[in-house]
This record gives structure tokens, sequence and C-alpha cells, in this order.
């Protein structure tokens, strides 16, 4: 390297060609390094501070036994089988079509298929044609609809005077078939001890590696929040409790766990026990009620709902809900539901009413504030999307031993973390931000691909390279995978970044 002028040359030691290092580049390493520097905080760079996934997950060996002893003991056939067919039941599960939905969906159907015979027969629309177009509305909705219907016979009623309001006669012949409505069903899972005992062999690694993988973001950025009372919504085989005390000990003073089902109570109870009926169990202080409480003067410090807002049938339940446990969290909320559309929407639906809706009577001022995965307030660029693709990440868990499969299997999950903030966020003086990536990190010779969500509420695709971004960033990438945060620099991020296609 030598100075001509004003102007920096390097000269290859091999062809001895001299290039001319405009300034920007001379000085675009250092500046990064040292901005970069700042945000690593001393760590290495594998466990950067934006580093909050976990390795595969097992489960913790006093549940894995409890859990194996029950089974067991209870030595149910099929037990795999049956195992495997409900956890495909619950991931394939959607959200019950409201009633309302179902009436326009009716509505639009039958006057399109009207349209249709119409073009073809100008001569007038027989029987025969009516109970054709019966047949094809009812096959259509049973094909593209999940309908919960408790008073079967109530809706029949209201559905009919609703078609005959608006003159669709079609549609209400349609309802005096009774088959209908089975078809269109949506049930809510009755959890007996049979169903449980299935449910522990399905979901129980699966749903305690994913709360485990929620609530270690909160331990991981949030080191010093230590928690005391737990509320534990839906909590089932009582996968919260377990996931909690594995994180913060014996810091927990107070387990209540709510579920409606009295026989996942006893089997949750079971487990703490390990898995027989010795007075002293592995976990203290835990209490099962079958009903939430619903008064907001008696707060929790920790309160979590997972896989619990998809067995509620209408959306009013679900918001209903979701407001009653804001009301009753002290610090964080952490809803957790399956990696899918209709789960990443149950939990946008909760995301807006907790940011948007009022109470009556606040007996806590503190606002909301979205602690993960988002790293904005905005509205998801990815429902936004032509074709809506969900916002799910994925952990590695281990199942159990009693099951034929015993390789690593993977969770894919959807989840949102609520905290309660004494004030207005600061105005951040940093040249960067922090940006979740949402899909996984493609390492490539000398770049790396990352999709990331912004704190502008956008999607981004980034190469990151050492050259463009300084060997922090792009070590801190290389060493990132999806779930993760990444430092985005302002300044380079309008430089470098593509745009999402």
């Amino acid at each position: 390297m030598y100075l001509l002028g004003s102007r920096m040359y390097v000269k290859c030691t091999r062809c001895h060609v001299a290039l001319c290092l405009k300034d920007a580049q001379r000085c675009q390493s250092s500046a990064a390094h040292l901005e970069q520097h700042d945000f690593l905080k001393g760590a290495p760079h594998r466990k950067h501070p934006g580093v909050t996934n976990l390795k595969t997950v097992r489960l913790p060996e006093q549940l894995q036994v409890a859990a194996q002893s029950v089974l067991k003991r209870a030595d149910v056939k099929s037990l795999s089988e049956k195992a495997h067919k409900l956890s495909n039941f619950l991931w394939s599960r959607k959200r019950a079509t409201e009633t309302s939905q179902l009436r326009e969906k009716g509505v639009l159907l039958e006057k399109k298929f009207l349209e249709q015979e119409r073009d073809i027969h100008t001569d007038g629309i027989d029987r025969k044609l009516e109970a054709r177009i019966r047949k094809r509305v009812l096959s259509e909705l049973r094909r593209t609809t999940y309908h919960r219907t408790p008073l079967r016979y109530k809706c029949i009623i209201v559905l009919k005077q609703f078609f005959i309001d608006w003159g669709c006669e079609v549609l209400c012949v349609l309802l005096d078939n009774s088959a209908l409505i089975s078809l269109l069903c949506w049930h809510v899972s009755r959890y007996d001890e049979d169903l449980g005992l299935v449910y522990m062999a399905a979901r129980l690694a699966g749903g305690y590696a994913a709360v485990l993988r929620a609530l270690n973001e909160i331990k991981k950025r949030d080191p010093v929040f230590v928690p005391y009372s737990l509320l534990d919504f839906g909590s089932g085989l009582g996968t919260g409790t377990w996931a909690s005390h594995t994180l913060w000990g014996d810091s927990l003073k107070e387990y209540v766990c709510v579920d409606s089902s009295g026989d996942m109570n006893t089997l949750a109870e079971q487990l703490l026990r390990g898995g027989n009926d010795v007075d002293n169990p592995v976990i203290k202080q835990v209490y099962f009620r079958q009903f939430l409480p619903v008064s907001p003067k008696v707060q929790f410090d920790l309160v979590i709902a997972a896989f619990s807002l998809s067995e509620l049938a209408t959306l009013d339940e679900r918001l209903n809900v979701i407001f009653t446990l804001w009301r009753k969290t002290n610090s964080y909320l952490v809803l957790v539901e399956n990696g899918t559309k209709d789960g990443h929407q149950i939990l946008m639906e909760a995301r807006d009413t907790i940011l948007k809706r009022e109470d009556d009577v606040k007996h806590d001022l503190r606002r909301p504030s979205i602690f993960a995965p988002c790293t904005h307030e905005l509205p998801c660029p990815k429902l936004i999307k032509q074709h809506v693709v969900p916002c799910n990440f994925s952990q590695f868990y281990y199942p159990l031993p009693l099951l034929k499969s015993q390789e690593r299997q993977q969770e894919k999950l959807s989840y949102l973390i609520i905290s309660r903030s004494d004030e207005e966020k600061p105005q951040k003086t940093e040249r960067w931000y922090m940006a979740r990536l949402i899909s996984q990190v493609r390492r490539r010779p000398r770049h790396v691909q990352c999709q990331l969500c912004c704190a502008n509420g956008e999607l981004k695709q980034l190469a990151v390279t050492a050259r463009c971004h300084g060997k922090d960033m792009y070590r801190c990438a290389r060493s990132s995978d999806w779930g993760d945060l990444l430092p985005v620099f302002h300044a380079e991020d309008d430089n470098t970044e593509n745009k999402t296609r």
C-alpha cells in the first residue's frame, strides 16, 4: 500500500497491478468494527446478545421418568399410532368459522352457482337444478368450513330466518338437511383420562420444548427478571410449570394451573409426584383450578397460555380470555400456539386486542409493550402480503422414549410475549437496531443470506458480508439462526439490503 498525492493504492503481490482505494472503502471497516464491538459487549460472536435459540431440548429427567411410569401403568393399546393421529389432528385443526362468516359464504356460493346455471339454462331453473345447487353448496362448505354449532337446532333456525330475509330459498331448503350441521361442526376437545394419556405421549415433549423456547427469550434478554408467581391458563399436563421451573427454579413460590378438564389436572399432578402417589412433589406450591379467576386485583409476575386459545370456539371467547389474562399480568404475558396460519392469526388477534382495547376501569396504568418476537408494534407485515404465510419458529426436541421414533423432532411454534412498560420507550440514539430472523439463515461462501423483520415493520432480505458490514456483524450473522435477533445498521441498511421478493 502506498500514497500518490491524495490517493491510496494497493499493489497485488502476484500480478503487480495497482488498485486505487476509495475513501469509503478505507474507512468503512474500522468504523463498523467499533460500532459493532459495542453491540457485542465483550461476548463471543457465537453468543452475541441476539442469540435466543436453544439446542435440542430434552424433558427434565424427573418429568420423563414420571411420564414413562404413568403410561406403562396405564398400558394403552396402539399408543404410538393414536399419538401420531392426535398430533396430526391438533396440527391441522383450524379456527371455527364464525356464524356471520358462514352466512356470508353461503350467500355468495348460492348466488355464484345460481348465476352459472342461469347462463347455461336460459329457460329457467327447475327443481333438479336446485337440488344440484344444494349439493354443490354443501360440498363446498364441507370442504372449506369449520363451524361450531353447540346449539344445533337454534343455529338452524337463525340461519333459516337470515336466508329467508335475503331471499335465499335454496340455502333455506339446504339447512333442512341435518347432515350439514354434523359435517361442518367444530368440536371442542374434551380430555378425559384416556385421551389425556394419548395427549401425554403425543405432546408432552413438544409442548414443553415450545414453552421453554418462548420463556428462554425472557431469561436471555431480561436476566434481572425473577418471577415470584405464575398463572398457567389451559395448563394441560403442566408443561408451563415445568418449563418455568427449569429456567427460574425455586424463585417461583406460587404456581396456579387452570384447566377445565379435571382428568388433565389429575394427570399433571401425578407427573409432579413422579408418577406415583407420593406426598412430596418435585415442584411445590402448585395449585390446580378448573376456572380462570376473573378478578384483576390479584396479578401474577408471569402468565402463560400455551396451545389454549385455539381450544376456544369463538372470537369473542378468545378476546375476553385474552383481556382477562392481560389484566392479571404483572410483568410478562406469554402466548404460544402452533406455527400454522391459524395459530399465528390467533396471536395477532391477541396482539391487537391488548394494544388497542381500553379497560373501563384501569387497575394497572402501565402500557403494554411487545417484547417478542416482533421488534415493532406495527401491523404484522406477513399478514399484509398477498400470499399469507405464518410467522413461526422452530425448536428441536427429543420425544418420550416410549414412542417408536427416538430421533430428534422439530416443533413449529408461533409465540407472542407482551410486557408491561412503566413509560414510553426512549428514542434510540444508536446507529443500529434489532431485527428478527424469520427464516433459516443461508450460509454461503463469504456472505450470509438473512430474511429479517425490522423495527420499521417491514420485511427485508439482507446479504451480510464482511466487506460491507464488518467482520463482527458478519460473524454474528453466521452464528445466528432462525428466530434470533440480529443488529442492522441504518447507514448500511440503505445501501446493501435487497428488496424482499
